[in-house]
């Protein structure tokens, strides 16, 4: 949603550059796998990458108004129990969602989905409620077809950072895309 437009105008920027992107939501080793850039969500463990962190995003609650109308709002996380969940299997598929100030809550899912875009289509439809990070509903909440809610118990935000393994031995065709990406992504008000 926001990498990919940063990758097609480098490509435009430098028409002799070819890419090859990757996009999944599970962690992976960069250097064995002969990556040169990586985006990645949340706190990085030590290692011999170069990381520029870019933004913040937040996991949040999200339903439609058409559901609240039908359903109510929840006040507190203790009231998911009482509604209806639709939980992405994709990544973070833990049945016990996490909040605030070390506060966990077992979720049972009637729906179960494997990507975060079902999940969040459920919920857009009114059909129950749905966790998943910030930027990836953006669009949803610009259009009025979601809401964020129990916004006051969310856990702090997760880092965003772009990784690359060369550090300042970098080729310059890396350095330009990590470059033009920090730039963009830094503007992106979801991503912050």
């Amino acid at each position: 949603m926001y990498v990919l437009p940063v990758v097609t105008d480098y490509l435009d920027t430098y028409p002799t550059m070819k890419a090859k992107t990757l996009f999944i939501d599970r962690p992976v080793n960069i250097v064995e796998e002969g990556i040169d850039v990586a985006v990645r969500i949340g706190h990085l463990p030590d290692s011999n990458l170069s990381a520029v962190k870019v933004g913040t995003v937040r996991r949040v609650m999200c339903g439609s108004p058409k559901y609240f109308e039908r359903f109510g709002v929840p006040k507190s996380p203790a009231d998911l129990k009482d509604h209806r969940i639709a939980a992405s299997t994709a990544a973070w598929a833990s049945p016990e969602w996490k909040f605030r100030d070390d506060l966990r809550v077992s979720v049972d899912a009637a729906l179960q989905c494997n990507t975060n875009e079902a999940a969040i289509q459920s919920a857009r439809e009114g059909w129950g409620l749905t966790r998943v990070l910030n930027y990836q509903i953006g669009p949803a909440l610009v259009a009025g077809e979601l809401q964020i809610i129990l916004s006051e118990f969310e856990e702090p935000p997760l880092p965003i950072h772009i990784l690359h393994p060369e550090g300042r031995h970098a080729p310059a065709k890396v350095r330009t895309f990590v470059d033009m990406a920090a730039a963009r992504l830094r503007e992106n008000r979801l991503l912050n």
